[in-house]
Order: C-alpha cells, then sequence, then structure tokens
C-alpha cells in the first residue's frame, strides 16, 4: 500500500496507523470475555500478538503433529504439565476444533511425539483472543507436557462424527423449517453436541404436530438421499450471490466456507440445485446419508419470536426410537390391546372414566338428598324465610350446586345452606330462590359461615355461591351465624 500510495506522491502515516491499530488491540482486549475459563484475558491476546493465530487442520484430519508453543495454568503462562495436573496447551496447528458457531470443542489425546511416557486427555477446545489462539484443555495422566515439546494430536473420532451428523442435520432443518413454515425463519442461535442438537429460530407460535412431523420428514428425505455434503471457499458476497445464508453468531472475514447439500431445483448453488446452502465454519459429514436418522423431540418457548427445536441423530435417534417401541409395547401389554388400537383404547377407557364419574355424582347426589328427606318438612323459618341447612359427607365440592338447586326447587320459597366435609377441609355452598334475591343473597350467607369455619371470603352470584373453611368442626356455629345473618 505504501509503495501504491508513494508512486502517487503520497504518503501513509505509520505512526497513526500504528497508534489506531493499538488502540483497536486495546479496547479488544477489554471487551473480550472469552469462551473458556481464562481469569485474564490479557495473556491470550499476548500469546495470539507472539505466536500468531492457531492453525486449524480439522476440516481434513483428525490427527496431527505440533510443537507445544504455550502452556497457561490458572491464568499464567508456565513451562510445563506434571502428571496429574491440568492447564490449557497451545500449539501451532491443530486438528481439534474449538468450540464456535454453536459447534462444541472436540476432545481427545496428546501425547509426545517418539515418546509414549508423555500423554494427556483433551477435555475441551476453546477459542481465545477473538478467535485466534485455539487453547486445549489438557489432564497430564503421564509423564509431562513442556513447552517447545513436539506432540501428536488425536480427536475422538466417535464424539467429532457424532458432532458432524448433528451439525449437517442442523443444516437440513434450518431449510426445512424455512420450507414448511416460510421465509421468516432465521436461525437464531444453535447447540452442536455429540448427543443432540439444539436449534433456535425466528417464528411468532408453537408448531403444530402436522408441521413437527412433516419438517421431520423433509430432513430425513434428504439424508436418505444421500447427497454429498460440498465445501468451497468464497467471498461473502460470491456466497451470497448463489443463495447462501449466513448464520447466526458467525463472523466472516474477506474469505469464507460455504457448505452445500441436498440435491433439489431450489435455483440455489453454482448450478441451481442445491437444497441447502449456508456460510459455517464448523465440521460436516461426507454425505448426507452419515447422519443416518433424525428425530425432532418437539419445539418450545426459547424467547419472545424465538422458537426452539431439539433433535437426535445417528445412534441417538434409533435409541430414542426404540425406546418409543418398547414403551409403546408395555403400553399395549397393559391395556391387553394390539399396538396399533393403543390409541382408541384408551380414548375409550377415558370415554368410560367420564361415565363412570357422572354415576358416582348422581350416586352421592341421589345419597345426600335421601339423607335429609323431605326438605320443607326439615326447613327452619328464620326471619319470615324458610331455612334448609345441613351437614353433609361422601360428597364434593363439585357435588353442592346440584344439590343446592334440588333442595331451592323443594322448597319453593327459601334460603340454603350446605357444609360438605371432603377429607380435612370444608366446602360451602348457599342458594336463595328468585324470590328472596331482592332481600338475601346467597354470597352473603356463604360468608357468614365461611368466617365460623376457619375460611375468608366466598363468591358467587345472589342466587347460588361457594366458599371453603379449615374444617366442618364449626358447622353448627355456621349454621347459626346464617340465622343470625336471616334474623337481620
Amino acid at each position: 500500500t505504501q509503495d501504491a500510495l508513494r508512486e502517487k506522491g503520497r504518503s501513509v502515516d505509520t505512526e497513526g496507523f500504528d497508534a489506531a491499530m493499538d488502540a483497536q488491540k486495546a479496547k479488544a482486549r477489554a471487551a473480550w470475555s472469552g469462551s473458556g475459563e481464562a481469569k485474564d484475558a490479557a495473556i491470550w491476546f499476548d500469546l495470539a500478538e507472539k505466536h500468531g493465530a492457531t492453525e486449524f487442520l480439522g476440516y481434513d484430519t483428525e490427527t496431527a503433529e505440533g510443537q507445544v508453543l504455550a502452556i497457561v495454568r490458572d491464568g499464567a503462562s508456565v513451562n510445563r504439565l506434571d502428571e496429574g495436573e491440568t492447564g490449557w496447551i497451545i500449539v501451532n496447528q491443530t486438528p481439534f476444533y474449538g468450540e464456535s458457531g454453536g459447534q462444541v470443542g472436540d476432545t481427545g489425546t496428546v501425547r509426545g511425539v517418539g515418546d509414549d511416557d508423555d500423554h494427556a486427555e483433551i477435555t475441551d477446545t476453546q477459542r481465545f483472543a477473538e478467535g485466534r489462539i485455539f487453547g486445549h484443555q489438557a489432564q497430564v495422566t503421564k509423564g509431562a507436557l513442556a513447552v517447545g515439546a513436539p506432540v501428536a494430536l488425536k480427536v475422538d473420532h466417535t464424539r467429532r462424527s457424532a458432532i458432524r451428523a448433528n451439525h449437517s442435520a442442523t443444516h437440513l432443518l434450518h431449510e426445512a423449517l424455512r420450507e414448511v413454515l416460510g421465509d421468516h425463519v432465521a436461525q437464531r442461535g444453535s447447540l452442536n453436541a455429540p448427543d443432540r442438537l439444539r436449534f433456535d429460530f425466528s417464528h411468532n407460535k408453537a408448531m403444530s404436530a402436522d408441521e413437527i412431523a412433516t419438517v421431520e420428514a423433509q430432513v430425513n428425505r434428504f439424508i436418505r438421499q444421500n447427497s454429498p455434503v460440498e465445501t468451497r471457499l468464497m467471498t461473502p458476497d460470491d456466497a451470497r450471490g448463489i443463495g447462501a445464508q449466513a448464520l447466526f453468531g458467525e463472523k466472516y472475514g474477506d474469505e469464507v466456507r460455504v457448505v452445500s447439500m441436498g440435491d433439489a431445483a431450489t435455483g440455489k448453488g453454482a448450478n441451481g440445485n442445491t437444497w441447502s446452502i449456508e456460510l459455517c465454519g464448523g465440521t460436516h459429514v461426507t454425505r448426507t446419508g452419515d447422519i443416518g436418522l433424525c428425530v425432532l423431540l418437539g419445539d418450545s418457548a426459547s424467547a419472545a419470536g424465538v422458537r426452539r427445536i431439539e433433535a437426535l441423530t445417528g445412534s441417538g435417534a434409533l435409541e430414542y426410537r426404540a425406546g418409543q417401541d418398547r414403551r409403546l409395547a408395555e403400553v399395549a401389554a397393559a391395556l391387553k390391546t394390539p399396538a396399533g388400537e393403543v390409541v382408541d383404547r384408551v380414548k375409550a377407557l377415558q370415554n368410560e372414566r367420564k361415565e363412570l364419574a357422572a354415576e358416582v355424582a348422581d350416586l352421592r347426589r341421589q345419597l345426600a338428598m335421601s339423607a335429609c328427606g323431605q326438605a320443607p318438612a326439615e326447613a327452619e323459618t328464620v326471619g319470615g324465610m324458610a331455612l334448609h341447612a345441613q351437614v353433609l359427607t361422601g360428597v364434593t365440592g363439585k357435588d353442592l350446586p346440584p344439590l343446592i338447586d334440588e333442595h331451592k326447587a323443594r322448597l319453593g320459597s327459601g334460603a340454603v345452606l350446605l357444609i360438605a366435609d371432603t377429607g380435612g377441609k370444608a366446602a360451602v355452598a348457599a342458594g336463595v330462590t328468585d324470590d328472596l334475591k331482592g332481600k338475601l343473597s346467597a354470597v352473603d350467607i356463604v360468608r357468614a359461615a365461611v368466617a365460623e369455619l376457619g375460611g375468608k371470603g366466598g363468591g358467587g352470584r345472589p342466587d347460588l355461591a361457594q366458599g371453603g373453611g379449615a374444617s366442618t368442626e364449626n358447622a353448627e356455629a355456621a349454621i347459626a351465624a346464617v340465622k343470625k345473618l336471616m334474623e337481620g
């Protein structure tokens, strides 16, 4: 740049440029929160400036050799980690993916080159200093790891394969959601772990069972298609020009990775026949068939206007389906019906339960009415009005309103107070015939009775009201309070 400007008679303010760069670095240090467990972010920026960025080899390999450039333990640089110690090791190049864009960091092993006496387990991989440094959390299990030592790194293949499957399934899921729900769907967050995937997306209502089933079927259709998953490097503008979507949380430079999968006439991609095409820096399967199977576990609310889907792939999905089949078989056996008829059998049992519940309620009502004989004969005259007051057992609060109506019909004119012992609690209901509503309110009757039963309040209409109390021990006092109310 300086040479080009010099030819035009211009110069570069290098001092000003250096000052601006230093200011930007200071600003980045202050703002960076990191994704790992560093106590002091500054150390990672220092390491990045001293050693440069970590070269990531994990797109093409799961094993590599490198040199230990630095070790960080408890927020400070150290020269070595001995057996039993844990810290972060930084190498010049690595096949380990550092957590980013929703994809969790790799785990695996590291050992000294040509020396099996030095060995450590890598339990996590994170990115530091704005993603420039890959930190490998190492627990030394044998020997020691020292700065400057050559090491061999090996990613846990089984775990990485499961993560790759979930990440690729996330791309297929994203496109399926857009196709089923609409183009407004956009990623709002994700998690690609070895045991599951989670995908947050913009949508303002819960998905129906049919929508979830359609999305799941669409994802699995492209999994069975077993089309190649292709990755190309291009500029962000060129990528967007062929229909690539930028994913939430990703940072893009002058060159981006474009991941394509699925064969469909969409007009997207270089040849217009790519189903899913996204900008993505994560690792992916070689062919969609490597995902195996995808099972959606349902959707839920994540935030205002954001829904969340969780899903399983591969062996996890197969195990989930097998578990569902076992549970269905157990239910079918308990119901003594074929698995295909379980739903109809359950519906039939629900209907039977409703009918039995109605019969029980009617029997309770009949029992309560027969216990009191003819209501008019038992009614007292209080304040010039008939009052039927009764304490009941074997009925619930729900049974009281129809009993009130029946007693009111028998009285013709008057008030009814029923107190039911519901197993330690008191349920109270009161009724007043229409001709007396101008003089007496069922609400006032309930409140007077409830106050004596250790309760508060009560409500309803002038002709029917309900309330509750702590117990029926003071039932006689409650009846006396109602009589006092009616006497004025």
